[in-house]
């Protein structure tokens, strides 16, 4: 096992290379998303993703019509909530309060020039909750994948799982097993990697408490597990600068001038979800997605963002008890 007396953890590397605020990716460095930044999303290929959310929340207000705030977290360069906004129509529109939660310095001020005074913006979702009285529909795109993950790597000779760290080194992790699906899997090859994310637990508890009503679509990239890793002895991670895709050391070359990502575990992350007493009532595909709100099912990133984007929707165990999972 290789050692280092001066090392951090990948995920604290990854926090200050995407975060830190005089040199982070997403508050300084960041120019725009799409074709002139540094890769695309799903919302600035087509107009078919906002359609679709729109269309969403027009069923969800039916079915909660006391519910009348919509949070986007983490709305990129406005375009999603640009284009929600405008389908679902003027009246439905004066019947929302409409909000985005973003941490980035750089892409509120996008978004600002997009939406100028139509949304109220706020740092965290615990704000916006609260503005919201605690009720709202809420989703985000391509959110979770750009939290700092901790990277683990299997040790076969020892039978443990080590934790990564930059400069890379291999030492023991402090997490529970208990809650991370990688970390009770025993059968991969030797130095196979897996990404954790910790920091996505972290946030869920952290704003949940205030959440009493509504619902949240959840839309990224990723798989359950073990199939995540079915076939990527080296993991998910990945960088993107000018909308080249660079793995291996590349990862560490630009810190803070590049985007840093890995896929998500939905095994994880609904588990999560259902130990705080939230329901799942649907789990789909982007296509699958796009299909029931009939939009075009041809949604893809040319830029291959791992493996198929998921479709989850959560409420609250109160909102919960007419709707069944699909």
């Amino acid at each position: 096992m290789k050692s280092s007396a001066a090392s951090e953890p990948f995920a604290a590397f990854m926090a200050r290379a995407l975060f830190d605020p005089q040199r982070g990716y997403y508050t300084r460095h960041i120019k725009t998303v799409g074709a002139r930044g540094d890769f695309s999303t799903s919302a600035t290929l087509s107009s078919s993703l906002g359609q679709s959310i729109a269309a969403w929340l027009k069923a969800e207000s039916h079915l909660q019509p006391r519910v009348r705030h919509i949070i986007e977290v983490g709305a990129g360069d406005g375009s999603l909530m640009q284009t929600v906004r405008r389908s679902l129509g003027w009246w439905t529109r004066c019947h929302f309060s409409f909000h985005i939660v973003e941490t980035s310095p750089v892409l509120r001020l996008e978004q600002q020039k997009k939406l100028g005074g139509k949304v109220t913006w706020h740092s965290d979702l615990e704000s916006a909750l609260a503005s919201a009285g605690g009720q709202a529909f809420i989703y985000h795109n391509e959110l979770l994948d750009a939290f700092p993950a901790t990277l683990v790597q299997w040790c076969a000779a020892e039978r443990r799982w080590l934790e990564v760290h930059v400069p890379e080194s291999l030492h023991p992790h402090a997490l529970d097993p208990a809650h991370f699906s990688a970390l009770r899997h025993t059968t991969f090859a030797d130095r196979q990697r897996c990404e954790l994310h910790p920091s996505i637990r972290d946030w869920l508890r952290q704003w949940t408490p205030h959440w009493k009503a509504g619902a949240m679509l959840t839309i990224d990239y990723g798989d359950d597990f073990p199939a995540l890793y079915h076939r990527r002895p080296h993991g998910t991670l990945r960088a993107y600068l000018l909308h080249q895709r660079l793995t291996g050391a590349d990862i560490y070359a630009n810190p803070g001038r590049q985007d840093i990502t890995a896929d998500i575990n939905f095994t994880d992350y609904c588990d999560w979800l259902r130990e705080l007493s939230f329901t799942q009532s649907s789990h789909q595909t982007l296509a699958e997605f796009l299909s029931a709100q009939s939009a075009p099912a041809s949604l893809t990133d040319p830029d291959g963002a791992g493996t198929a984007f998921k479709c989850f929707v959560h409420r609250p165990q109160a909102c919960a008890s007419s709707h069944h999972p699909s």
